[in-house]
């Protein structure tokens, strides 16, 4: 399977971006996250939804986003190059004349109740009882910043006439002000390619289909022609920006969750790279969205959801311990009484605290790093970033007895089903669900190797806790390494290889070709580690990872 790791997924306009950013060296590995195929997990994600996410040009040039649903099973996948949608379009639809024709598209698939997501871009074409996409780019994404909602179907939904127009109306605004999720769709064509140039283009050409979240009210309303949205540190992939730089126009949607309606604008966007931090101390940047075409269709889906708010409770903080010079474990307990809800080692808690300089509660999902035999507490570890709102405050100011809210754990990153070899791999807080998958290997009594990468023994946290593991259980072995050691780190000791985790020393593990290969940490390390092996014939499928970014 042809993959798009050895050359740069990145147009001119995305590198200019990640220049800008300062973080032009993502080229170099990025490659590794994007493919020309959909892996099996992605396939079998997108066909689990009642939804995709679409972003495309209409027949005037303007860059729309919208909703494609269908019943159960609605989408289907052939084989990795191609998803099929068993689905019609609404004629009211702005994007339904593209639809019809055929042309790019980018889509994101999202589950906003697990925070799963996959983007990817392709070339439509209607087929019998639907439509085709030919897969040309694909890659997972961060689910940070999704707000966790459950969905439920209602039947006998009539069709309401949408209402057009080139501002918003002061409802509009309202409902825009409220809202903590939007979509946005930006597109790349080179001149080779062509607007819609189909297979022969470029293959960063076509359109691109994001999320956005944060607190209500995040995305302003600066005039009933103009929202500023906020650009948050995420993958430094910039491939929304990178558009907009080499092509301004833009697309917009929000979903009203309560009631099926969809708000689509339509316009020309700018970015600030230096925005006024009294707004939003979170944003990196300021994308100003000038709008040019408004498209409000009340009750368009069949589909609701709800938040998971309800089911949130309070956890009081009982210890609070400094593991490394960065990294902290937090101790929270129940401080209602009831039994705290059980979670599978790998997973993560989602966290919500009321930050006193911000108008709403911020959120965020930190993985626990205990043992998930142990029912007394959870355990989250937690780097302070310098950026980071909220690993900042948890850090500064929440002391023991203090409390915040929490949702049920979560998340698909954990061990795979099965008795064969497992190797954790790990760089910098990137242990945190390791540590958990160890303690479960150890109850088990199942083979497991733990590598982990840092740079020195100052930043090496929980070397003493893993250190009795794997002492205390034959079937666990470890593999340590240091980047840069401290004058008083002793090779042999306190760690086993001078430099960065390579796959080939992974595969000289010797754990054969049942072991499955668990990675957590920055995107390049994901990135170079994942291609290397692949590229040693390690299956996709035996390979599983999360990323993290400085999202604090």
């Amino acid at each position: 399977m042809t993959k798009l790791t050895e050359r740069n997924p990145f147009h001119a306009g995305e590198r200019a971006a990640q220049l800008r950013a300062g973080v032009e060296d993502v080229a170099q590995w990025a490659g590794g996250f994007v493919r020309d195929y959909l892996p099996e997990q992605h396939r079998d994600f997108h066909m689990s939804l009642p939804f995709l996410v679409v972003a495309s040009g209409d027949t005037e040039g303007r860059t729309w986003v919208s909703v494609v649903e269908g019943e159960d099973g609605f989408v289907c996948s052939p084989d990795p190059r191609r998803l099929i949608l068993k689905t019609g379009v609404d004629p009211n639809d702005p994007l339904a004349g593209r639809f019809e024709e055929g042309g790019d598209i980018g889509v994101v698939g999202i589950e906003l109740a697990s925070r799963r997501r996959n983007r990817f871009s392709g070339h439509l074409h209607p087929v019998k009882d639907g439509y085709g996409i030919d897969i040309r780019q694909t890659f997972g994404n961060c689910p940070q910043y999704i707000h966790e909602r459950n969905w439920t179907r209602v039947r006998g939904v009539v069709q309401q006439e949408p209402v057009h127009s080139n501002q918003l109306s002061a409802r509009q605004i309202a409902r825009i002000r409220a809202a903590d999720t939007l979509f946005i769709g930006s597109g790349y064509h080179s001149a080779q390619g062509g607007e819609q140039g189909g297979e022969q283009g470029d293959a960063a050409n076509g359109y691109d289909a994001s999320h956005r979240g944060g607190p209500a009210g995040f995305a302003q309303v600066v005039s009933p022609v103009q929202v500023q949205i906020p650009d948050y540190p995420g993958n430094n992939f910039f491939n929304t920006i990178g558009n907009l730089v080499s092509d301004p126009r833009v697309g917009l949607l929000f979903i009203d969750f309560e009631t099926g309606g969809l708000l689509h604008l339509s316009g020309r966007a700018s970015v600030d790279w230096s925005p006024d931090g009294s707004v939003n101390p979170d944003a990196r940047r300021m994308i100003t969205v000038e709008i040019e075409a408004v498209v409000d269709r009340p009750g368009a889906l069949s589909l609701r959801w709800v938040r998971l708010d309800d089911l949130s409770r309070k956890l009081r903080l009982v210890r609070k311990t400094a593991e490394s010079s960065g990294i902290t474990s937090f101790y929270l307990g129940a401080a209602d009484g009831r039994p705290l809800d059980p979670f599978l080692a790998g997973q993560h808690l989602p966290v919500t605290v009321q930050i006193p300089s911000q108008t709403g509660t911020s959120g965020r999902s930190y993985s626990l790093s205990g043992a998930a035999s142990d029912s007394t507490h959870y355990r989250l570890g937690i780097k302070r970033e310098e950026h980071g709102l909220v690993s900042r405050f948890l850090h500064d100011h929440l002391h023991e007895g203090d409390v915040i809210e929490a949702r049920a754990p979560s998340g698909d990153f954990t061990l795979p089903a099965g008795e064969g070899p497992v190797v954790l791999v790990s760089a910098g807080v990137g242990l945190t669900p390791m540590l958990s998958m160890l303690h479960e290997l150890a109850a088990e009594c199942r083979t497991g190797w733990y590598v982990h990468a840092t740079r020195n023994r100052r930043e090496h946290a929980f070397q003493d806790e893993v250190d009795a593991l794997v002492a205390g259980n034959e079937n666990i072995r470890q593999k340590i390494f240091y980047s840069q050691p401290g004058a008083g780190d002793v090779a042999g000791r306190h760690y086993d290889v001078k430099g960065r985790v390579k796959a080939a020393q992974l595969i000289a593990l010797n754990q054969g070709a049942d072991a499955d290969y668990l990675l957590c940490g920055p995107s390049r390390f994901i990135a170079d580690l994942r291609g290397g092996l692949e590229g040693l014939g390690v299956p996709a499928s035996k390979i599983h990872f999360e990323t993290f970014g400085p999202t604090g």
